[in-house]
């Protein structure tokens, strides 16, 4: 099996779950039954999600760990944005990026909408609900991933990421400067 009682795994757009167990759905007939991964999302603790443990690799992935999440920190200013001028192609990569279980994905739209609008606020026009939408399911899949990695509330996250931004570009500022 690849995942145990206690794992944190990364689910498509549900985000962070908690492995809670591995059982059979109906214990009478383990041999005709499927093995399922009992998981709790760490956003809502009360819901119960059941996953085949067989197509499992196909849907799951472990969670981030420490040194990969400060990995992906560091990189953020090398990612490259995920520009799309099609309004109907961008929400597309929107989506793709939130099913692609991929944080370096999500980070990629959050650097495009933040762009966006910031260009737009520029015009003296709003932030499009499409964009304000999947920003925010973009930004909380990533933060609570990281915040789980760094043993972090998710809300600390934002700051962690802008200070240690700050940090490295004043490094890089005294490096130029001497």
């Amino acid at each position: 099996m690849k995942y145990e009682i206690g794992d944190f795994v990364s689910k498509p757009v549900t985000g962070i779950c908690k492995i809670e167990n591995i059982l059979y759905l109906n214990p009478q007939d383990e041999k005709n039954d499927k093995l399922y991964y009992l998981m709790k999302p760490v956003e809502d603790e009360k819901e119960k999600i059941y996953v085949p443990v067989s197509n499992s690799a196909s849907r799951l992935r472990l969670c981030l760990t420490k040194e990969e999440a400060w990995n992906l920190i560091k990189r953020i200013p090398e990612i490259p944005t995920a520009w799309t001028n099609n309004e109907k192609m961008r929400e597309q990569s929107y989506k793709e990026a939130v099913k692609s279980n991929d944080p370096e994905a999500l980070v990629a739209i959050i650097k495009m909408i933040y762009q966006r609008k910031q260009k737009r606020l520029a015009q003296g026009k709003k932030c499009t609900t499409t964009d304000a939408r999947y920003f925010q399911v973009a930004e909380n899949l990533l933060y609570v991933e990281l915040g789980i990695a760094l043993g972090k509330p998710k809300q600390q996250i934002c700051k962690t990421i802008i200070d240690y931004m700050n940090q490295s570009e004043s490094r890089r500022h005294k490096i130029f400067t001497k």
